[in-house]
């Protein structure tokens, strides 16, 4: 196992580089540059200053230098400086130190996304159980049609509904930030429960379309896996109803699921973009939309590697818990 994982580990270097190049350069041919938002409106701008100004910021030179200059820095684990007015280092953006713990951008788009995501396994796994042992009941249909609303509902329009019923209309919730502004002076239940009431209509929003879709993905794998012939065969001898599911067929039926979990953990960092512009969450996806709309190329870069490695962790997770899952798999 330990040289399956180190043969894993090799492999993706040449993958993160492809990715890397894609995104450098695709990232380089959208119209309008880093320096336009300082240039168009300013009337006192001259096209010398420009020239200035986009050598100062190195994109003067080819792309291909450009690229070359960033993989350096990548190298040593450097994502540069930020294209913005404060001309911070990306890593200071994402990992500020100095501010709390839980109130940095990374921080906070993290424990928003697993909580999210541990809603979305402990209601949608065995809401698809029960609609696959109980095919076609009511409870089936109903939880059928609840998937249909769900991946039909657009996320931002659901969010603004909420908003408007449960922080304007009832006013039981806050409808923006991740916490009051009188927060510091509160007492620590208070602060809990503040910091609390302001995560429900987050995680809500950002778990309705991935509760959908897995627990119908849960519900087909599990359909296919209590027809097998060894779910017969364990029913013939007569074992309880709730062994034969959850102890043989339940293992099987994780596989694909396993597969949907691990394609989830980039999500944990890009998959807030909506959720968290939307509440004024001063998250990675909140970071991520500014630096694409500023058209700060090292944060856009920083973000889109770090994305690319979770995304390639999260397969290669996916592969090792397929092992503790299926014992054939383990013995292959």
């Amino acid at each position: 196992m330990l040289t399956y994982i180190v043969k894993r580990l090799i492999s993706m270097v040449p993958v993160v580089l492809g990715i890397t190049i894609l995104s450098f350069f695709i990232m380089h041919l959208a119209p309008g540059k880093p320096t336009d938002r300082l240039t168009e409106l300013n009337p006192k701008m001259t096209p010398e200053a420009r020239q200035r100004l986009e050598k100062f910021y190195g994109l003067d030179k080819p792309i291909y230098v450009q690229y070359g200059i960033w993989l350096k820095r990548i190298v040593k684990l450097d994502f540069g400086n930020s294209f913005s007015s404060d001309r911070r280092p990306v890593i200071d953006k994402i990992w500020d130190r100095s501010v709390p713990l839980l109130d940095r951008r990374l921080a906070i788009t993290l424990y928003i996304n697993v909580l999210s995501l541990l809603l979305i396994i402990i209601i949608a796994i065995p809401i698809g159980i029960y609609s696959a042992v109980h095919p076609y009941s009511s409870f089936d249909r109903a939880s059928t049609v609840f998937v249909f609303i769900g991946f039909a509902t657009p996320t931002f329009w659901l969010a603004l509904l909420l908003m408007m019923l449960f922080g304007v209309k009832l006013g039981w919730l806050p409808i923006s930030g991740i916490k009051s502004i009188e927060y510091a002076a509160m007492t620590g239940a208070a602060k809990f429960y503040d910091r609390t009431a302001h995560l429900v209509l987050p995680v809500l929003i950002s778990a309705f379309g991935g509760l959908a879709g897995m627990s119908r993905f849960m519900r087909s794998s599990m359909l296919e896996v209590i027809r097998q012939d060894y779910i017969t065969t364990a029913r013939a001898k007569g074992l309880p109803e709730g062994r034969v599911i959850y102890k043989h067929a339940l293992r099987n039926a994780m596989l694909p699921i396993i597969t949907l979990l691990g394609l989830s953990v980039p999500g944990l960092i890009g998959g807030s973009v909506i959720f968290e512009t939307i509440f004024g969450i001063p998250g990675m996806g909140q970071l991520s939309f500014q630096s694409v709309m500023m058209r700060d190329y090292p944060v856009v870069m920083g973000l889109l590697f770090i994305s690319a490695i979770l995304t390639l962790l999260g397969n290669l997770l996916s592969d090792i818990s397929y092992a503790f899952v299926d014992p054939r798999i383990r013995v292959k």
